[in-house]
């Protein structure tokens, strides 16, 4: 409704548009700094030991697959590929709640993505942090600048990159310290807290299910949208479950490990792999950040074509990309990545919990349900019509 549909004039959409594009858009969003470098693992999941840090990563992925379902198909239903457009119909007046959560994501997000960039930078070339964070910045603001047709290349580029680059790492890490993993797994070690780390990580990252909705303008139906929300949950989380995975070997210790990522690449000795794996983390970023600064460009898009008849220019999504950009990743500069993964995330947890998911999966759901008065009338002439015939 908010959005002319960028499918219009072609056959019609591919099924990977339909179907693994939304997936590969979510999975852009959540893997963000604290994922690929495995900060974020460490912080939610290993405190629960080998086996409940995996059953915390599967309660995630279940949540996710719900949650990016019912949202996908809420979306389609409504015709809203935006966030704003979303809550207005979601939450009515109360949708600038939302707005402020999300500004607030955003900030916290980019400056965790800034932090890592920096510490990629350092750990691999001895620059200064800012060094690696500006570039990132920079590289953010020129995909932005040109749109969808632009960040969707970059999701499917970069998936095909990530995946491949995970399933290596597998299988050198087993190759190479496989004995400690398995030994790691039979150490005795607490479950306690496995629900809440799930919980709190699959609320705070499900935003990326509203951050992508410009893509979901590509689903033709409802059962396209409730598939590519199943899909989601694991396309977003089996990176995640094989980096885990190799992360066992080197429990309990690797926990306070700033860049876990890096301290088991040095321990396989391979640079070559180890410069691979560090451009893999840094387009992981890339897209991360394109996510989320594009969401509020088509927010604003959104808007201008509403009141002004007008979309918002390639030079315009440039300039608030990089005013965006240079403010948020500042504030990685002065925080550092560990403390506001920390601290942040799991205040933005509760928050999204309480104006996102329990909205979503009650009026939501009772929406989606409920049939309109116009659907009542189609299906009641049918009826009528096919008695009569």
């Amino acid at each position: 409704m908010n959005q002319v549909n960028a499918t219009a004039g072609k056959a019609g959409p591919s099924w990977f548009e339909r179907f693994l594009l939304p997936g590969f858009a979510f999975k852009a969003v959540v893997i963000g700094g604290g994922y690929a470098t495995g900060r974020e693992l460490a912080e939610f999941f290993l405190p629960s030991g080998p086996w409940g840090g995996l059953a915390a990563m599967l309660l995630a992925t279940m949540l996710w697959s719900v949650i990016c379902a019912v949202t996908f198909a809420f979306a389609h239903k409504m015709g809203t590929f935006d966030y704003r457009s979303f809550f207005e119909k979601l939450l009515g007046p109360g949708w600038i709640a939302f707005e402020i959560g999300y500004v607030l994501f955003v900030t916290l997000i980019l400056a965790v993505f800034g932090a890592a960039a920096g510490a990629i930078g350092s750990a691999m070339f001895g620059l200064p942090p800012i060094v690696g964070t500006l570039f990132l910045a920079a590289s953010i603001a020129l995909f932005a600048t040109f749109g969808n047709a632009s960040v969707e290349r970059l999701f499917k580029y970069v998936s095909f990159l990530l995946y491949g680059v995970y399933a290596l790492f597998m299988v050198l890490a087993l190759s190479d310290f496989g004995d400690l993993i398995a030994t790691n797994f039979k150490i005795p070690a607490p479950s306690d807290g496995w629900a809440l780390g799930g919980l709190t990580y699959a609320s705070y990252n499900v935003i990326g299910a509203v951050v992508i909705l410009p893509v979901v303008r590509h689903m033709t139906s409802r059962r396209d949208a409730v598939i590519s929300g199943i899909i989601a949950g694991p396309l977003a989380m089996v990176p995640a479950i094989l980096f885990f995975i190799c992360m066992i070997a080197f429990y309990p210790a690797i926990m306070h490990e700033t860049l876990p990522s890096d301290f088991m690449l040095q321990q396989l000795e391979l640079p070559l792999f180890h410069l691979l794996f560090q451009a893999m983390i840094f387009a992981a970023l890339l897209e991360s950040g394109t996510g989320s600064v594009h969401a509020i460009n088509e927010r604003i898009d959104a808007a201008m074509r509403a009141r002004w008849h007008k979309p918002l220019s390639h030079r315009a999504r440039g300039i608030i990309a990089a005013g965006m950009l240079v403010g948020c990743m500042f504030v990685a500069d002065r925080f550092g990545l560990v403390a506001l993964i920390s601290s942040g995330y799991r205040a933005l947890a509760y928050i999204f919990l309480a104006i996102y998911v329990v909205p979503l999966l009650t009026i939501g759901v009772f929406r989606l349900i409920r049939r309109h008065p116009a659907e009542k009338k189609q299906a009641s002439q049918g009826v009528v019509e096919g008695i009569i015939s």
